[in-house]
Order: structure tokens, then C-alpha cells, then sequence
């Protein structure tokens, strides 16, 4: 049976090679000239052996592509596909999954912390340390010796002389350690974030783009720890506030510090989330691709960008919560919707030549908006019931326009109902805590609030606004699959195409060699 099959293959050789061995590169770049190419002699036999339905002339074989010619793209486009997965890049081009669940884990650590930082300034324990130790303030006082050094150092500062004359050891103990904690969890939270940023970075699971993000968010951890000793450091000294006035720290250090928290956790959450979104997306990117392009429609775009505008009038709104905490706003007018006789109390106490500090007043207006706790708590107020008018009338028009009805995808009807949610609970926290006279359990939660609206808004964000980076890496996702698929079809890949290669070319076999094999 071998010797048939050798012979029969020396008798078809010269005329195989005569009309079918052509290099593949000519036919595609040559059709023109290859088309004028006539078989020799006896061309009966070549024209008896059919490949895959090819016929054996050069012209047709320019436009079909023969057995032999599938086989040879198939070894070559094989070799190729592993030359370029064996390069290994340092930066991926996506971040692992794990790294957006640190992400998301480093954002819940801010949100708590945020929120023990408030009950920290609600029990008035925030200038109980006087000093700013990053590393050796880890640790608190061990012995008698130490706390009577820490105590001594509190006796000195305004805050003991006007307010706690009388404060024993065992109550500074409690304000110490509350003061302590929250600044033990600033040091958590930032090495929490810097070691295992670098071993991700390190170990290649972060994209080039990512790991900038990474080092900024660990500036800002850096900046917020500075940022904070700076806020307690003005409640330290008398000539930072008027003489005879409560003892607290600067209302324009403390928002700034409130802000610097909400950017950094707004920054964790959303990196992280857009990390899960995106290798979702890539997971089946033809069909995500298809979502993201019905999210761009003109039909839904007033709607992305009023959850944008709804972020940053949410965020204002926390910021000027800010405000109203310095200087203590939340104790006067404690009732709702009126502030005294009527919606506002009287002109002449909203803008105060008191807090003038100009000769031409030219500063009295927007001294009074930060400084004046009346103005300042009517600030608040318009803010709140601007963001309560707007996240309803952003629910409405998905709800009432059928257009948008219509088109808005489920999650993002979701994620919009539960912003109304969690805006309903946040008003009414707001007003029990007016109400109640600033009730340390409701302010704490009503600050708690303001920071998981912002996350209700950021995630409704995720599910409508479309990044460009990941729009076009999904883009390119989807082609190279359209691709993959398409070369499926007409060339086959690996073992598979292989053998339905061979058992092509042995269908078309002239007699001899099909009865060989």
C-alpha cells in the first residue's frame, strides 16, 4: 500500500506542482499576472483534482484559496499568534480584578473613617493631642508618666482653659482615645493603600494608566494626614479665633479636610468599580460594545449629564454641611422650613458688617456666606432643597418622558430609584438632627449620609456615563474577536483545521492516492 501511494504521488507531483504549488503571498499580490498563467499539457488530470471546490487554474486559485494554502496559513498564523502572546508586557492592558475589589475595600475603610472623624469632632475630642507624630504617635501612653505629660500639654490649650477647667485624667482618657483611634485608622488607611499598590504594580496587575491613578490617590492620603494635623493646629492657638468665642478649629480647614476625604474615596471607588465595569465589558465585548453605543444615544444623553451635574451639586451640598460643622450653625434656628419669623431670618443679620474685615466692605458678602452661622445655615438649607428638587425631578423625567422610558436601561432605572431612596433618608436625618439640637448619634448619620448619596449618585454614574479609554479598548476588543471569528470560518485554526486540511486534500486525491491512505 505505501509503494501505490509513493508511486501514485511521483505520477501526480509535477502536475500538482505545476498548478496548485503557487506561494500564496503572488496570488494575493499578483492576481493580475497570475491569471495569465495556462497550465502545461494535460490538463485533464490537473482539472480531475478538485481541493475544497477549488478549481486548478492559477486565475481561479487567486481568488479561492486551495487545501495546501489553508494548511500553510494555518501553521504560519499559529506560529505568529504564539510569537505575540510570548512577548510578556510589564503593564497589561487591563488591571486584574482583584485589584478593583482592594480598591473598593480601601473605599469602605475612607467611608468609615469619615465617619468616626465626625463623631471624633462631635464629642469635642479632636484637640485633645496637642502634637503631630506620624510615627511614634502609633503608640498610646503606657505608663502614669505618660499620661501626666499628655494631660499637661492639653491643660495648656485654649480649649481646657475655656471649656473643660474641671476635666480629670479619666475624662481626658476617653477624648484622648477617640482622637487617637481616628488618627491610628489614617495611618491603616494609608499603608492599607501603599503596600498592596506596590506589589500589584510589582507584580504586573495594574495597567500603566492605573498605576498613575495609584500614586496620586497615595498623595492625596499623604496630603490628607498633613491636612488634618494643619486643621487641629488651629484650634491650638488663641489668635486663630475671636477672644472670649468657643474654642474650635478653622471652618475653612475643616471643609477642605471633609473634602479631601470625599475626593479620595470618590477616587477609590470609582477606579475600582471601573475596573470591574471594564473587564465585564471585555468578557463579552460585541455585546458591550452594542450597550455602550445605545448609552451614547442622543435620547439618553440629557440624562448622563444631569447625574453629572447631580454629583457636583451633592458634593457642594456635603462641602457646605462642611461649613455649617465649623461654626457650629446647625445650634441656632432649630426648626423646619422656617428660620425665625419667616423662610430666612432678617437681612441685616444674613449680611452682617460684623465679619467685614475691610474698610470699604467690600468683602461683607462672601464672609458672611462662610463665616456668618446664620447665612451659613441658609446656605445649606437652599443647597439641600435644591439637590431634594432635583434628584426627583431627574426620577420624573425617566419615569414621565417615554422616550427615555423607553431606552434607559434597567440598571440604570435601578440606580436612579435608589439615589430617591437614599435622598429621602438623608432629608430626614437632616431635619431630626436641625430638630433634635445636633444629637451625636444623628449627625454622625446624617454625615454618613451625605457621603453614601454621593456613592448612590457615583454608581448610577458608572451605569450610564461611558469613559472614551474604555469605549475604545472595547471597540478594539470587539474587531480583534470579529476577526478570530471570520479567520474561524475561512481558514480554521490549530488541530482542527489541520486535519480538515489533510482530509480535504485526500478527497481530492486523484484514484491512487485516495485509495492509498
Amino acid at each position: 500500500m505505501a509503494s501505490s501511494f509513493l508511486s501514485s504521488l511521483r505520477r501526480a507531483g509535477p502536475k500538482l506542482a505545476a498548478d496548485f504549488f503557487i506561494c500564496q503571498r503572488c496570488l494575493r499580490q499578483s492576481p493580475s499576472l497570475l491569471s495569465k498563467v495556462k497550465a502545461p499539457g494535460k490538463a485533464n488530470l490537473s482539472r480531475s483534482i478538485r481541493f475544497n471546490s477549488s478549481t486548478a487554474f492559477a486565475d481561479s486559485a487567486a481568488n479561492k484559496k486551495t487545501p495546501l494554502g489553508n494548511l500553510g496559513q494555518t501553521i504560519v498564523q499559529n506560529a505568529e499568534r504564539k510569537a505575540v502572546t510570548g512577548k510578556k508586557r510589564f503593564w497589561p492592558e487591563t488591571s486584574s480584578n482583584a485589584v478593583g475589589y482592594w480598591l473598593l475595600a480601601s473605599a469602605g475603610s475612607v467611608f468609615g473613617i469619615v465617619v468616626f472623624g465626625g463623631l471624633t469632632r462631635l464629642t469635642e475630642s479632636g484637640l485633645s493631642i496637642t502634637e503631630w507624630r506620624p510615627v511614634t504617635g502609633s503608640l498610646p501612653p503606657l505608663s502614669q508618666a505618660d499620661w501626666d505629660s499628655e494631660f499637661s500639654k492639653y491643660r495648656a490649650s485654649p480649649e481646657f482653659k475655656l471649656l473643660n477647667p474641671l476635666m480629670t485624667l479619666e475624662e481626658f482618657k476617653k477624648i484622648y482615645f477617640m482622637e487617637w483611634g481616628h488618627r491610628l485608622w489614617g495611618r491603616f488607611v494609608g499603608l492599607s493603600f501603599v503596600l498592596p499598590a506596590i506589589y500589584f504594580v510589582s507584580r504586573g496587575k495594574v495597567s500603566a494608566k492605573m498605576s498613575l491613578r495609584l500614586l496620586g490617590i497615595s498623595g492625596l492620603i499623604a496630603g490628607q494626614g498633613a491636612l488634618g494635623w494643619y486643621m487641629v493646629k488651629s484650634g491650638l492657638k488663641d489668635d486663630l479665633f475671636a477672644p472670649g468665642s468657643h474654642p474650635r478649629v478653622s471652618q475653612y480647614r475643616l471643609t477642605a479636610h471633609l473634602g479631601a476625604a470625599f475626593v479620595c474615596y470618590t477616587a477609590m471607588l470609582w477606579n475600582g468599580l471601573s475596573i470591574l465595569r471594564t473587564n465585564s465589558y471585555l468578557s463579552n465585548p460585541t455585546q458591550a460594545y452594542a450597550n455602550l453605543q445605545h448609552l451614547l444615544s442622543p435620547t439618553l444623553s440629557p440624562f448622563r449629564k444631569s447625574v453629572a451635574g447631580l454629583a457636583i451639586l451633592v458634593f457642594t451640598t456635603a462641602m457646605s454641611g462642611g461649613l455649617v460643622a465649623g461654626l457650629d450653625a446647625g445650634m441656632i434656628y432649630n426648626e423646619f422650613p422656617r428660620m425665625g419669623v419667616g423662610l430666612h431670618p432678617p437681612k441685616s443679620e444674613l449680611i452682617d458688617p460684623f465679619y467685614s474685615r475691610k474698610v470699604d466692605r467690600s468683602d461683607i458678602v462672601w464672609r458672611n456666606m462662610l463665616e456668618n452661622p446664620s447665612t451659613v445655615q441658609l446656605d445649606h438649607r437652599a443647597l439641600a432643597t435644591t439637590t431634594f428638587t432635583a434628584v426627583l425631578s431627574l426620577w420624573a423625567y425617566t419615569r414621565l418622558n417615554k422616550k427615555v422610558r423607553a431606552a434607559i436601561p434597567g440598571s440604570a432605572r435601578k440606580g436612579m430609584l435608589g439615589v430617591v431612596h437614599l435622598l429621602m433618608m438623608q432629608v430626614a436625618l437632616g431635619i431630626s438632627t436641625l430638630i433634635y439640637l445636633v444629637p451625636v448619634p444623628l449627625a454622625a448619620a446624617h454625615q454618613a449620609g451625605s457621603l453614601a448619596l454621593l456613592t448612590g449618585v457615583l454608581v448610577l454614574g458608572g451605569r450610564v456615563w461611558v469613559p472614551r479609554a474604555t469605549l475604545k479598548l472595547v471597540k478594539q476588543r470587539a474587531g480583534m474577536m470579529s476577526a478570530v471569528k471570520g479567520g474561524q470560518r475561512t481558514l480554521g485554526l490549530g488541530k482542527e483545521a489541520v486535519n480538515a486540511d489533510l482530509g480535504a486534500l485526500r478527497r481530492s486525491a486523484p484514484p491512487g492516492l485516495a485509495g492509498s491512505s
